[in-house]
């Protein structure tokens, strides 16, 4: 796509240069704020291996089994792509690599060394990775950005692929820089090619993670190419989309796109697609780190990137709104899984790369709500598009959506395109990949909270660190550390928690929060220590766009749970909407239609709101089946009129000072959003005390 976004995006090289000039001078990049540990050091406990066990046994775990965009991927012989990216199997790589080793699940393993090996086996003579050739057309670096994101993390957990993916990379990135040297070859359009200028757009606007994969490189495994890497680390910004740019005053769409020129969001496009923007939240503290300009810390947070874009075009779920572009605020847009998981790696990453608690927060508020929302309770099945506002899951009349079906918000394979189907295995496992970060030599960090356990060794010595808990659920986590060593431990306190505290800790004097990192440090004793830290959880509402609330307790969204009927049918193609043929599939592999059985036009009195613990407690498994988690809000409620959007879902309530009731008051009950698959988020409000 040649456009006024595009021309906005490129510099002058020389003075692109000038920035990788500097960089060669140093001895290292700009150091992470907090290093990951290895991939396969960190296993999940409580409810969220309940989670990931659940996708290795649904989709995620049988794909390689039976779908032909990874069964059959060109990648590996095969000739099934659902375009000419040829990302699909890309994409599984990414996910499935962290999934297996998060689970240390042989079967998965397995999975991912015949795919590798394949890939491996196929590296062409002059270093190319992948199914492309010169003779059948130009080449497009793109979908290798997703196979090096998850081969770096294979090397990391598995020695036995380490010589030959630093290898294959090293031989790749000799031949990567001969083609960016030649006017872009690889992410520029040129006349003669056989695919178009807008399959360009993907990398030019996606840059960030081919530069991780670099900077992994140059951290562990340079040889003697660090100023080859740190040139082609150049020339990919240089001939990338410049997002610094976009993310600022003048450039920026502020307003709901829909109310916006045409001509502007034609000409920005690459700057709006939903997944794109998801992906770019990490942007700047990735150039920061090859760059060393403090200024992108601004760019990353302090008025621009992650603050602008869940202020003016965020879900209450913790995700982007965007029905494949950014739009506005309005509940009946909808989220891409797809966006949904970069969400989550994209601030994992900002929070480790930069230090910022408040990038944390936002990472565990898109995996316990906006994730597990979109995917079936079993993980077989999963929607394209979700819809805060959302109380039914059919074939709506029209797509209320910018570019998206009329199924888009069905649970199925495939109910708009396939790439969510391949890409949102990674959700899970990435997220539960830097729940634990190193803090210098003798420091550890319980960065995203969960169920975990870290074991690793600090100077030399054996630590682990296994916290049992079911937040955020609940808001007390359990420690046992074993250690042959003194060190510390560093507990983030998320923003909303009214308290943190340490109780039972040897020293609980040392337990005190830094107010810069929002860290609590416990001093850990050699042998072994047991303690807990509270958070306290309140509830809260947080006003949402037309005279709307969400309802919170802690990082818990809570959303009007509608009862639904399931009416299962066999699987169906994305473009064609026929069937898959008999045999072809899994039998656990449905589409669904998911019909409300009550009403959703339900406005509601805040000052009513009541939380309830359930009977016991215990989490059910799957954790995130519909209506099943135990804990509820009641509240206040009534029926008011609620026009639809475009015939086909609820629109924008009706203004607050008229709505009155239709009918009597009645308790209402609000489910955790992640467990609520029909549900209603951003609710409207009315006074009901007279009621």
């Amino acid at each position: 796509m040649r456009s006024r976004g595009l021309a906005l995006a490129l510099l002058p090289l020389a003075a692109s240069l000038s920035l990788a000039q500097k960089s060669q001078t140093s001895s290292s990049l700009v150091p992470l704020a907090y290093e990951p540990f290895p991939l396969g050091s960190i296993t999940p406990n409580g409810w969220l291996r309940t989670e990931l066990e659940a996708s290795a046994e649904g989709l995620a775990g049988h794909l390689f089994d039976f779908y032909r965009f990874v069964k059959n991927s060109s990648w590996i012989g095969g000739d099934q792509e659902y375009s000419v990216l040829n990302e699909a199997l890309p994409y599984w790589v990414n996910g499935l690599v962290p999934l297996a080793y998060t689970l240390q699940d042989d079967r998965l393993k397995d999975q991912v060394g015949t795919v590798v090996d394949a890939i491996l086996d196929r590296i062409q003579p002059d270093g190319w990775i992948g199914p492309e050739t010169i003779s059948s057309g130009q080449r497009m670096i793109w979908a290798r950005t997703l196979v090096f994101l998850g081969l770096t993390n294979l090397a990391d957990a598995d020695s036995k692929y380490e010589k030959s993916i630093v290898d294959a990379m090293h031989r790749f990135n000799g031949l990567m820089y001969s083609m960016l040297k030649n006017n872009g070859t690889g992410m520029i359009y040129h006349d003669g090619d056989n695919v178009t200028s807008d399959d360009y757009v993907w990398f030019q606007a996606r840059t960030e993670d081919m530069i991780v994969s670099l900077q992994w490189l140059l951290d562990y495994h340079p040889g003697n190419q660090t100023d080859i890497i740190k040139s082609n680390i150049d020339m990919i910004h240089h001939y990338g989309s410049k997002w610094e740019g976009w993310y600022s005053e003048g450039s920026y769409v502020k307003e709901d796109l829909y109310d916006v020129p045409a001509s502007v969001t034609d000409d920005q496009w690459q700057f709006l697609h939903g997944v794109t923007v998801a992906e770019s939240l990490k942007y700047a503290a990735v150039l920061r780190r090859s760059t060393a300009n403090d200024s992108l810390i601004t760019t990353a947070k302090n008025g621009a990137s992650v603050d602008w874009t869940f202020k003016y075009h965020g879900s209450a779920s913790g995700t982007i709104l965007a029905d494949e572009r950014i739009d506005g605020l309005n509940a009946y847009y909808g989220s891409e899984l797809c966006t949904d998981v970069e969400t989550i790696y994209s601030l994992a990453y900002n929070y480790y790369a930069l230090g910022d608690s408040s990038y944390a927060d936002r990472a565990e508020m898109a995996a316990f709500n906006a994730l597990p929302a979109a995917m079936s309770g079993d993980w077989w099945s999963h929607q394209y598009m979700t819809q805060p506002n959302q109380p039914y899951s059919k074939n709506l009349s029209t797509t209320p959506f910018f570019d998206t079906n009329t199924i888009s918000q069905t649970f199925g394979i495939e109910p708009n395109y396939p790439c969510c189907t391949v890409n949102h295995p990674q959700g899970y496992p990435k997220f539960t990949m830097y729940s634990f970060l190193k803090n210098g030599d003798t420091g550890i960090v319980h960065s995203l909270l969960s169920p975990g356990r870290i074991q690793t060794e600090i100077k030399g010595a054996k630590v682990s660190v296994d916290c049992m808990t079911d937040y955020p659920f609940d808001n007390v986590l359990s420690y046992t550390i074993d250690s042959d060593t003194d060190f510390q431990l560093y507990l983030r306190a998320p923003s909303w928690a009214t308290q943190a505290k340490v109780k039972g800790s040897p020293r609980d004097d040392d337990a005190s929060k830094d107010p810069e990192t929002d860290l609590l440090k416990v001093n850990i004793p050699s042998g072994t220590t047991k303690f807990t830290y509270h958070l306290g959880m309140e509830l809260k509402t947080v006003d949402r766009a037309n005279d709307t609330v969400a309802v919170y307790r802690g990082p818990l969204l809570y959303a009007l749970h509608i009862p639904y009927k399931s009416i299962a049918g066999p699987p169906k193609f994305y473009n064609t909407q026929k069937e898959f043929s008999a045999g072809s599939y899994p039998d656990e592999v449905h589409d669904y239609t998911l019909l409300n059985t009550t009403e959703w036009n339900v406005a509601i009195d805040p000052s009513t709101l009541a939380y309830h613990s359930g009977s016991d407690g215990a989490l059910p498994s799957p954790t995130f089946a519909d209506g099943k988690l135990p804990m509820y809000i009641m509240v206040k409620a009534c029926l008011i009129d609620w026009p639809l959007f475009k015939d086909a879902v609820p629109g924008s309530p009706i203004p607050k000072e008229k709505r009155t009731c239709l009918g009597d008051t009645f308790e209402a009950t609000l489910r955790p959003y992640g467990s609520a698959k029909l549900h209603m988020s951003d609710l409207p409000t009315i006074d009901l005390s007279k009621s």
